[in-house]
């Protein structure tokens, strides 16, 4: 059965409050033109959807509107799995009306490992994968809380509860096949932040559990598991190497971070015996680049842009010697009449001087909120045998901040 593994969509994602839709529409239509053309009979979208709990209109047509579609373009079955910034509930809601469009979709953990497993059947009918379709994990599901437990104590709890799953979930698939007497691949889905992962800065990729203890090591997946798409991290990577195990990646740059990175979509072919496996790079279908140095390397790099006739949001970086206070007046003139937009400008000689009393060239951009709150330990001198715990307790408080944030709670 040929399959297409994607993940991360973030439909409905800003940059800098530049509104995404357009672009998000034509990534979508070029992917069911991908669907038709390879002949791809499974779509599986490993997670991240919506960039948050509460959709805008626009995003939610952009996905259903997508989902109707897929039957014409010959998709035979979409799988669907949350991600961390997905709401459940809302994914979930009209699960039993896509099953007609055979369009599956799973929110959360279920109560039964069965009932994360879809059967795909081939063009004879006959069962011809089986998908463990894993959502995101959310630390109350797997981790139970006790009294008096450390930081290393809740991050090997986690990974424990993330194994248990898996295992439960790919002995279920493994019953399953064993039941049909069909010798059929099984393709597992997840969305998780499995340990050497790379990322980007600026990509928006959030901490999922309390700190990197929540990475996850390659064993803990099942070796029945032919093939394993992941979501979560936007750069497409192998997972500890192997060709069947990995992340298909954001299919648009989520930053400037990203511009230039090679996005894809991951088709899979998979039979009884063997597999293949391709990366199908995405267009670009909105050009990003950042532009940064003194005044004249930014004036030569954007006039050389302006004689492209290239559309391109910027980012620009002043770093020269000399202090512009007029920085946005001579960027406005610049691409004044012309295709480009700058979306964001970081001017470091000006943050420089306003800042020199502190002696740091640093913004709050510069920092996550890890950093910041560790700073601010520093500056009231909290002792350092007591410094663990309240981080500990920072980084718990912020994980189910986003994970209220993905249900759309306040």
């Amino acid at each position: 059965m040929k399959i297409l593994h994607t993940s991360d969509w973030h439909i409905g994602r800003a940059l800098y409050g530049r509104k995404r839709y357009e672009e998000f529409e034509r990534f979508l239509d070029w992917l069911l033109d991908c669907i038709k053309d390879r002949g791809i009979e499974a779509l599986l979208v490993a997670g991240d959807v919506f960039d948050n709990g509460t959709p805008s209109n626009r995003a939610l047509e952009l996905y259903y509107r997508f989902l109707c579609r897929c039957a014409g373009a010959g998709c035979r079955y979409v799988v669907v799995t949350a991600g961390n910034h997905d709401s459940p509930s809302l994914l979930n809601a009209p699960r039993e009306v896509l099953r007609y469009l055979n369009v599956h979709l799973v929110g959360c953990m279920a109560e039964s490992a069965e009932d994360e497993l879809v059967i795909l059947h081939g063009a004879d009918g006959k069962p011809a994968l089986i998908v463990c379709a894993v959502p995101y994990l959310r630390d109350r599901d797997i981790r139970r809380a006790e009294a008096g437990e450390t930081f290393e104590d809740k991050g090997r709890k986690l990974v424990e509860g993330i194994r248990d799953h898996y295992q439960k979930v790919g002995d279920a698939a493994a019953a399953r096949r064993d039941a049909l007497r069909e010798k059929i691949p099984i393709v597992a889905m997840g969305h998780l932040f499995t340990a050497g992962g790379q990322t980007i800065d600026g990509d928006g990729v959030r901490e999922l559990y309390v700190g990197s203890l929540g990475h996850v090591g390659s064993e803990v997946f099942p070796e029945c598991f032919d093939y394993l798409a992941l979501g979560h991290l936007h750069t497409a990577q192998k997972v500890a190497g192997s060709d069947y195990r990995r992340y298909s990646g954001s299919p648009i740059p989520m930053s400037f971070g990203e511009a230039g990175l090679r996005k894809v979509v991951v088709a899979v072919n998979l039979g009884e015996t063997d597999a293949s496996i391709e990366e199908i790079a995405v267009p670009c279908f909105q050009s990003l680049a950042t532009v940064r140095g003194g005044w004249s390397r930014i004036d030569e790099r954007i006039s050389e842009m302006k004689k492209e006739a290239a559309s391109a949001w910027l980012e620009v970086v002043y770093e020269g010697d000399d202090v512009l206070g007029d920085l946005q007046e001579r960027l406005r003139e610049l691409i004044d009449g012309t295709p480009l937009e700058i979306l964001r400008t970081k001017n470091m000689r000006l943050v420089e001087r306003t800042l020199s009393r502190m002696d740091t060239e640093e913004t709050l951009d510069d920092l996550d909120e890890n950093e910041v709150f560790t700073r601010c330990l520093a500056a009231h001198e909290v002792p350092q045998d007591q410094q663990s715990e309240l981080i500990s307790a920072f980084r718990e408080a912020v994980a189910a901040l986003h994970e209220d944030d993905a249900r759309g709670e306040s």
